[in-house]
C-alpha cells in the first residue's frame, strides 16, 4: 500500500508521468526494457483511462501558467498607470479577452494531452511498474472511498484556503500593500525617466501588454 500512497500524494500519477517523461534516461530505459505482456498492456490502458481527469488537469495547469506572466505585468500596469475610477471597466474588458483565450487554448491543450498520454505514459508504466503494482493502483483508483475522497479535495482545499486567509489577513495585507507601493513607485519612476520618443516610448517600461488582465482575471479566463 505504500506505493499507492506515494502515487496518490503525487497527484494521482500526474507528477510521476511528468517527471519520468522528462527524464534524460527514459529513452534508454524504453529501448532496453522487454516487451510487456498483453495482460500488462491491458492493465496500463485501464490505468490511463482512469487517469483521464489527471491529464485534463495538467492541461488546465499549463493553460493557467501560460497567462500568468501577462497577468503579473497587467497588475503592475493597472496599479501604477490607470486611474482608480477607470480600473474596473478595463478589468472587465481584459477579462473578456482572457475568457476567449481560455475557450480557445483550453480545449486545444486538453485534447492534445489526451492524445499524447498513451504514447508517453504507457512505456513508462510498462517499464516502471509490475503487474501487481498496476493492479494495486487500479484497485485504489476504483475504490468508492478513494473516489469520494478525491471528489472532496476541492472542497477541503477551499475550506482550508478560506480559513487560512481569515487567520493571516491582518499580517499579510500590510505586507502586500507595502510591496504594491514599492513596485508602483519603481514603475512610475521608470516611466517618468523614459525618453519621450513617441507614444510607445512615453509609456515606458510600465506600459500595458497587448493582452493583459489582473491575475484573478487571468486565472478565471484560463480555467474555462
Amino acid at each position: 500500500m505504500k506505493l499507492i500512497h506515494r502515487l496518490a500524494h503525487a497527484g494521482l500519477l500526474t507528477a510521476l508521468f511528468t517527471a519520468l517523461a522528462g527524464s534524460p534516461s527514459l529513452g534508454l530505459a524504453q529501448a532496453t526494457a522487454p516487451a510487456a505482456s498483453p495482460a500488462k498492456k491491458e492493465l496500463v490502458q485501464k490505468l490511463i483511462t482512469l487517469q483521464q481527469s489527471g491529464f485534463e488537469g495538467l492541461a488546465r495547469t499549463l493553460a493557467q501558467q501560460s497567462v500568468a506572466p501577462i497577468g503579473q505585468q497587467a497588475d503592475a500596469f493597472l496599479q501604477t498607470r490607470i486611474a482608480p475610477e477607470q480600473r474596473e471597466a478595463l478589468v472587465k474588458e481584459v477579462q473578456a479577452e482572457f475568457s476567449k483565450y481560455g475557450e480557445d487554448v483550453g480545449p486545444l491543450l486538453r485534447d492534445r494531452a489526451l492524445k499524447l498520454a498513451p504514447g508517453v505514459v504507457s512505456p513508462v508504466l510498462e517499464e516502471k511498474l509490475s503487474e501487481d503494482e498496476l493492479k494495486q493502483v487500479i484497485a485504489a483508483l476504483e475504490s468508492p472511498g478513494f473516489r469520494k475522497y478525491m471528489q472532496l479535495t476541492n472542497d477541503l482545499q477551499r475550506a482550508l484556503g478560506q480559513k487560512l486567509v481569515a487567520e493571516t489577513q491582518a499580517q499579510v495585507e500590510p505586507k502586500l500593500k507595502a510591496l504594491e507601493q514599492t513596485i508602483g513607485k519603481k514603475l512610475n519612476a521608470a516611466a517618468t525617466a523614459a525618453p519621450a520618443a513617441g507614444p510607445a516610448a512615453a509609456a515606458g517600461p510600465g506600459s500595458a501588454p497587448k493582452a493583459a488582465a489582473a491575475p484573478k482575471a487571468a486565472a478565471s479566463g484560463a480555467k474555462k
